[in-house]
């Protein structure tokens, strides 16, 4: 007798439950919890550049180039 596929129930969990207005309600405040002076990507470039890079290269994206330089 073949076994059957098991059913996978996902219980709506954050955003799923909410309804369409709070989703909006919280989406209008964008970042607006962060202080101007917290928010250092939007002011340096460079520094965003870096932190991108950095993270790339953690993850495992990042071994992909290193492939090619073999």
């Amino acid at each position: 007798m073949p076994l059957a596929d098991p059913i996978i129930i996902r219980a709506r969990r954050g955003f799923a439950v909410m309804s369409p207005e709070r989703r909006l309600e919280i989406a209008r405040k964008g970042g607006a919890s962060v202080p101007g002076e917290k928010r250092s990507f939007a002011k340096d470039r460079d520094l965003a550049a870096t932190a991108g890079r950095k993270g790339g290269e953690a993850s495992r994206g990042g071994g992909r180039t290193r492939l090619l330089d073999l």
